[in-house]
């Protein structure tokens, strides 16, 4: 039972730090990007699918300049080059931009574009929903009959 939990624990510290050093790697692209200029970033959660995350370095008319994607299932995953959107105005990016076989990193394009939009307008982009709050919309539909509309928050108390 002990070897079970030793193990157990030599895991969770593994991803915990494999985590770690994704997100230092990622913070650093993001800041050399940022150092250059105007960065939009998009991003879709996987779930069963690889995730991504895509960081779109543009200049003052929304043209794209660079690209980034940290796309993966595992903490393995690094920041790669995207080629081939520089030049194409950020405003006009849709999931169908992203190559087949790559459905998140369109919908995280799909986002970044979003994303650019609201800091143009002067607003603030929208905080994600939470996977907790899905729970919960799910759970309080099943329980209560209740169901809680997409675009509810959580109140805080």
């Amino acid at each position: 039972m002990v070897a079970i939990i030793a193990v157990l624990a030599v895991v969770a510290f593994g991803q915990m730090f494999l985590t770690y050093r994704q997100m230092q790697h990622f913070s650093k692209e993001f800041a050399d990007l940022r150092r250059r200029g105007k960065v939009a970033v998009g991003r879709k959660s996987g779930g069963f699918y690889a995730g991504a995350i895509v960081m779109l370095r543009v200049d003052d008319a929304g043209l794209i300049q660079e690209g980034k994607v940290l796309e993966g299932t595992t903490a393995f995953a690094r920041v790669k080059d995207l080629p081939g959107y520089e030049g194409r105005d950020i405003r006009t990016l849709t999931r169908e931009d992203a190559p087949k076989g790559h459905r998140n990193l369109g919908r995280a394009l799909e986002d970044a574009a979003k994303t650019f939009s609201y800091f143009e307008e002067g607003k603030a982009a929208p905080a994600p929903v939470s996977p907790a709050f899905n729970l919960k919309a799910a759970l309080g539909s099943l329980v209560g009959g209740g169901r809680l509309n997409k675009g509810t928050k959580l109140q805080e108390g």
